[in-house]
């Protein structure tokens, strides 16, 4: 089979597949959403770096200083990080009242009442918040969909309050969500007394049992493998891989992390791999196909034009942004690359997944800034100086992957450049 027809074939089946998830919009709702909450994700799990470094100090004044007062260290976990769900329902319920049309906010506001009802128990005259951190952010998912449907649905058959266009716009809005209010926090009630006199446990309990086969797969080496796949097809086809790919890992890889955080703040055992971050930082350090290499390749090649087009995409690559590169040399379609492009990263995704889960390197604990230079992220997501160390060593392993087919690339560029220059002097 000839490239072009494989890549006909690629096109064929994974175009429509991809243009489906983009355009879905509950999909679209859960990736935008949780990325809008990530900001009280870095905040929270921040405040618990002094923890972290305290425990890693050998005994010394600033140990002790650090252990005494980590109480007032962690503070800020408690309202950010440990109901990482109730701001995650709200921007879901939100983005997905927006993709309808609704403008109101009391979308995400009712959303919040109602993950309160599905994940609050009252136990011995307290109320027990367990849910309301990562264990309640597929209940979340639920609670900003029930809303913003029946919102909807009810809007569509007109079973609201509509007021006179005299009324200002704030009070019609409230109006117009107080039906549609009562019924979802209605039903919200009612489902939570089923699922107690049932089950015996709350909502996300039942759901946390029904999800547990799918979650405990997606935390695995050969689904990592298959997502970088999809990731770096989609990329390659011009496409952009890592937003695409993201509704199916995003919502399962956040939970994670925010798991991970939690656990480490708690003292407890820290289990997940596939983490937001262990995505981002580490299996596309400098962008999709960890292209920095190929870049510095492209700085130093004896082709005019590679060399000006790496001399525009070194700075982006340092900050994990390499658009300018995939779409300027380009690396889309490109005969040349396609090999270790698309399976550079997954031998990458193999080899930092083992390092991670044989304990060479530690797992995410800590919700890094996103466009950190290639290492620094991963440094900091684990606080394990061998995660910088692995991120280099897979640059350097991805550069040398590059190279032979970047040589190839280069001549047939110097052939026309010379042929370009021969006709101009000709002329």
């Amino acid at each position: 089979m000839s490239f072009e027809k494989f890549e006909n074939t690629l096109q064929k089946n994974l175009t429509p597949i991809a243009i489906k998830l983009e355009n879905q919009k509950h999909l679209q709702a859960i990736k935008d959403g949780m990325l809008a909450a990530i900001p009280i994700l870095i905040v929270g799990s921040f405040c618990l770096i002094p923890n972290a470094i305290g425990s890693l100090l050998p005994a010394c004044g600033i140990k002790d200083f650090i252990l005494n007062n980590s109480h007032y260290f962690s503070y800020p976990a408690a309202f950010t990080t440990d109901i990482i769900s109730i701001f995650m329902a709200y921007s879901m319920a939100d983005c997905l009242a927006k993709s309808y049309g609704i403008k109101t906010k009391a979308n995400g506001i009712i959303a919040i009442a109602v993950q309160f009802i599905f994940c609050v128990s009252k136990v011995d005259g307290t109320y027990d918040l367990t849910y309301l951190g990562s264990r309640g952010i597929f209940t979340a998912i639920i609670s900003a969909f029930l809303v913003v449907e029946i919102t909807r649905v009810m809007r569509d058959k007109d079973v609201i309050i509509r007021m006179p266009k005299s009324v200002p716009p704030m009070v019609s809005d409230s109006m117009s969500a107080l039906l549609p209010a009562f019924v979802e926090i209605i039903l919200a009630t009612l489902i939570t007394c089923v699922c107690v006199n049932l089950t015996g446990g709350l909502f996300p309990a039942l759901l946390e049992s029904l999800l547990a086969p799918i979650t405990a797969g997606t935390d695995t080496l050969i689904f990592t493998i298959l997502i970088v796949l999809f990731c770096q097809l989609l990329w390659f086809l011009g496409m952009h891989g890592t937003s695409i790919s993201g509704v199916i890992w995003k919502p399962f890889a956040i939970q994670f992390a925010t798991e991970n955080i939690a656990n480490f703040a708690a003292g407890k055992s820290v289990g997940h791999i596939f983490t937001n971050q262990f995505f981002l930082t580490m299996l596309m350090a400098s962008g999709a196909g960890l292209t920095i290499g190929l870049v510095i390749l492209m700085l130093r090649s004896k082709s005019k034009t590679l060399k000006a087009i790496g001399k525009v995409s070194i700075v982006p690559a340092c900050f994990g942004i390499n658009e300018p590169l995939i779409y300027g040399l380009p690396i889309v379609m490109n005969p040349y690359l396609f090999i270790p492009f698309v399976f550079g990263p997954v031998i990458v995704s193999i080899i930092d997944y083992l390092a991670i889960a044989t304990g060479i390197v530690g797992k995410q604990i800590v919700q890094a800034p996103g466009f950190m230079p290639p290492g620094v992220g991963a440094f900091l997501m684990t606080l394990d100086w061998k995660a910088f160390v692995l991120v280099i060593l897979t640059i350097v392993l991805m550069t040398l992957f590059y190279y032979p087919f970047f040589k190839v690339m280069e001549k047939n560029e110097v052939e026309k450049e010379k042929k370009l220059e021969n006709n101009e002097i000709q002329e």
